[in-house]
């Protein structure tokens, strides 16, 4: 999950015919001296029906502010119904030993929520954890917590622990806890040979698991604009609107920030998908992020849309649309 590159080469690389930059994501740490970027996505992400990654706290957030009723769960993708929807999925998981039960509040993120514990997998990649105990639930800014611990658990049993958050590659069978504040002082009775499960899925707002979602934050209530989306600042965007009781997925980027196109604003944007014909709609990164990629009628894939400066930005995910 700690690793970006660029949409076309995950086109290429997935044989896909057409995708779109997703997510936004930890692009950088210049609150934080010292601490690596991760480059993790904000959002909740589900692949081949499997949770990647959870959602970090609201103000953790990269990108523009959040819709009044949005959050970082907010999601888009297919459910296992076959159709695609906007949701809202929640983690629910577990620690459990011999003696207690304690919650996790975490899954692959680049920041936890203050005083819980979070889950590492092989997953997330080589980066290091020590993003994930920077800042707070309200304010992406803030110092580092000092008082972390971590826990790895190997075949279910603690191997090792460590005061500090540590990086490289995570092997599979291995689960690496990391408590922040309150999370941290619990963790540190988890002494090696201790036998531990851990356990977690996502809710869904919507009741139907998914195939694969990504975060995005919704557009549309029944094919109308929501009420409290911005008006005044127009950038490159990307979207992703449906329609058609969720068989049709129209995928969006648009130009900005130089050129003819001044770019639009979230309302306007909003305002476009419906008039496609859009029942749900979600906007994605954008600004330098925004790509949209194709495969032409040699088999290469080419950029679209105008890039800002012109360079295509590696990016955390995207979305893809394959030929059967």
């Amino acid at each position: 999950m700690a690793v970006r590159e660029k949409v076309s080469v995950m086109a290429a690389d997935q044989r896909a015919v057409a995708a779109v930059n997703g997510d936004f994501f930890d692009i950088e740490e210049s609150q934080h001296p010292g601490v690596q970027a991760t480059g993790a996505a904000s959002g909740p992400a589900v692949l081949a029906g499997q949770p990647l990654k959870a959602a970090v706290p609201d103000g953790q957030r990269f990108g523009w502010p959040l819709p009044r009723a949005g959050s970082t769960e907010d999601v888009v993708g297919v459910g296992t119904d076959g159709r695609a929807r906007t949701a809202r999925l929640t983690l629910q998981g577990h620690i459990r030993t011999a003696q207690r039960t304690l919650p996790l509040l975490g899954l692959n993120q680049y920041a936890l929520p203050v005083g819980s514990i979070g889950a590492f997998t092989s997953s997330w990649g080589e980066v290091s954890r020590a993003r994930a105990a920077c800042g707070t639930d309200d304010n992406r800014a803030a110092p580092c917590t000092r008082n972390t611990y971590e826990v790895t658990v190997r075949h279910g049993v603690v191997r090792s622990a460590s005061s500090v958050p540590g990086a490289g590659p995570i092997p599979a069978g291995t689960v690496v806890l990391l408590g922040r504040e309150a999370g941290a002082d619990a963790l540190r009775a988890l002494t090696p040979g201790t036998a531990v499960k851990v356990d977690y899925r996502f809710v869904s707002s919507s009741r139907v698991p998914f195939t694969f979602a990504l975060g995005a934050h919704p557009l549309l209530e029944r094919g109308r604009p929501s009420q409290d989306l911005d008006t005044v600042v127009a950038e490159p965007r990307s979207a992703v609107g449906i329609a058609r009781g969720g068989y049709v997925m129209r995928l969006l980027s648009t130009d900005g920030r130089g050129g003819a196109s001044s770019g639009l604003t979230v309302s306007e944007l909003a305002r476009l998908l419906a008039a496609l014909g859009c029942d749900e709609g979600a906007y994605m990164d954008g600004g330098g992020s925004a790509t949209l990629a194709t495969r032409d009628r040699t088999g290469h894939v080419v950029v679209r849309n105008a890039l800002d400066h012109g360079t295509e930005r590696k990016v955390a995910n995207g979305i893809a649309v394959y030929a059967r």
